[in-house]
């Protein structure tokens, strides 16, 4: 399918900028290795005038325009921005699964939630008015005390390549509804439906400098932006390598960080399970977005007395997934995102092998499709807990298989990680999904089912997995405020802890 790529600049105070190097990258396209266009490549100069730019914004007119408006101005900009996608869904679906691989109908419903995210943000923006000069109960009547809260200022958002306008809107909406001003950084792998958020945000008008969007290497955009002292606060989703590099140069200036780097996420399948319905949500769990999701369910752990029985039957579920270029109707499974992590997959998966582990299923390219970053759905069993392919992750469609016998050893199974982001526990018996719950270290537990994700509830890790404040929800708002203790002294008496001089 003939796809036109726009040809776009940085997008800096409200105008298209071109890079001060002039300097572009191509767009490859990961299901055909193809140059289908190129973005523009940003430095630590372009980075500069974009945060100027954002900081201008955020103080303009006394913060009357923006910052200090009320929380309704913000949210009409909002819906505006998501009514401009409504119109563009289909294009935008395109765009997004020529860019990184994501099948079509996965990237059309991403904008579905993208949509659903600014509508709910610009709800919040509306609400938080009425939330300032909450009152304070103090132990003294003398004193009254309530709480402002207001925005953190300007702020950075670093956002990955699996979900790129999704991810980016996590973070653009909550941050706008609050009303800091922001560069958003998206990953150079996955950049142009980002670019087209900035031609939307130009087309409703949206103040010059609220949002900027610089395009770009890590270490030539990413690096300069994180450690820049106007910058208030960094909020990144990632690799585990770039957030302690971002953390790092937070720290030289206290700057506060939210980190959502990856994980290695556990599901526990009991014996008392529906075989089909669990097989289907493990396998959805861990090659949903061609398996490459932060939070991918991709340890299995299986009760050992239907071990045999449930993985022969996640192998011919993983059979039947449709494997193919992103547009071909029913696609389930397109390319890995660029040449690099399509390496970096198979690597995983020959280590494993070369470890002892057994490659069941998949393995390698589809038979069917000699070009693109394409890696089948692959099942991996006979693995220790010393095996890479446990400990690390793959964010890639390989699942690796354990046994248990005890609900004590399938819980320390799942707890034999250094990241803690995702978890799932698959049983008809809810008591113990409770008590699995409470004792699994994640920041999210499914039950009985995995990946589902929704704007209202919480999104975040624990361990190697991030800190900070959660993404989504109210929670995702206050990632973006900082809170203000207003006391007053309300008494017609005197302190008095001091002799008045006046009695001396």
């Amino acid at each position: 399918m003939a796809i036109s790529i726009p040809s776009r600049q940085l997008f800096i105070d409200g105008e298209w900028k071109v890079p001060l190097l002039n300097n572009r990258f191509p767009i490859i396209n990961p299901a055909t290795e193809d140059i289908i266009g190129h973005i523009p490549a940003a430095t630590k100069e372009d980075v500069d005038l974009a945060v100027d730019a954002a900081k201008r914004a955020f103080s303009h007119n006394k913060g009357k325009d923006w910052s200090s408006a009320p929380g309704s101005v913000r949210a009409r900009y909002l819906r505006a921005i998501a009514s401009k996608i409504t119109e563009k869904k289909d294009e935008l679906g395109k765009l997004e699964a020529i860019d990184c691989g994501k099948p079509l109908d996965e990237a059309l419903a991403d904008l579905d939630d993208v949509i659903g995210c600014l509508n709910y943000y610009a709800e919040l923006a509306e609400g938080l008015d009425a939330k300032q000069n909450a009152p304070v109960s103090l132990p003294m009547e003398t004193f009254k005390s309530y709480v402002l809260k207001e925005p953190i200022g300007v702020v950075a958002l670093i956002t990955p390549w699996n979900y790129p306008l999704l991810m980016a809107t996590w973070k653009v909406a909550p941050a706008l509804a609050a009303g800091c001003t922001a560069i958003l950084k998206p990953s150079e792998l996955a950049s142009v439906t980002c670019l087209e958020l900035a031609e939307i945000c130009r087309e409703v008008g949206l103040p010059p400098g609220v949002l900027n969007i610089v395009t770009g290497l890590g270490n030539e955009a990413g690096a300069p932006l994180s450690s820049h002292p106007d910058v208030g606060k960094i909020s990144f989703t990632g690799s585990s390598a770039t957030g302690s590099r971002i953390m790092t140069a937070a720290a030289q200036l206290t700057k506060p960080v939210s980190l959502e780097p990856g994980g290695k996420s556990p599901i526990i399948v009991f014996e008392d399970v529906d075989l089909d319905k669990t097989a289907e949500w493990t396998i959805f769990g861990c090659f949903f977005t061609n398996g490459q999701i932060c939070s991918a369910t991709s340890r299995l752990i299986v009760h050992e007395s239907i071990a045999t029985e449930f993985v022969n039957r996640l192998v011919q579920w993983a059979k039947n997934i449709k494997i193919s270029d992103p547009f071909e109707e029913g696609c389930r499974l397109g390319p890995i995102v660029s040449e690099g992590q399509y390496k970096k997959v198979l690597n995983c998966i020959s280590t494993a092998k070369s470890e002892g582990a057994t490659i069941l299923i998949g393995g390698s390219r589809p038979e069917h499709l000699k070009k693109g970053y394409f890696v089948e759905p692959t099942i991996i069993t006979d693995v220790t807990t010393s095996m890479q392919i446990w400990r690390e992750e793959v964010f890639g469609p390989v699942l690796c298989v354990k046994t248990f016998s005890t609900e004590e050893e399938a819980i320390e199974l799942a707890n034999d990680t250094h990241y803690g982001l995702g978890s799932a526990v698959m049983s008809k018996d809810l008591e113990r999904c409770e008590r699995i719950s409470k004792a699994i270290q994640a920041g999210i537990v499914w039950i009985n089912c995995a990946q589902p994700s929704f704007i209202q509830a919480p999104w975040g890790g624990v361990k190697r997995s991030g800190f900070g404040r959660r993404e989504l929800g109210e929670w995702g708002l206050e990632n973006y405020l900082s809170v203000k203790q207003v006391t007053k002294y309300i008494s017609d008496e005197p302190w008095g802890w001091y002799q008045s001089p006046s009695k001396l």
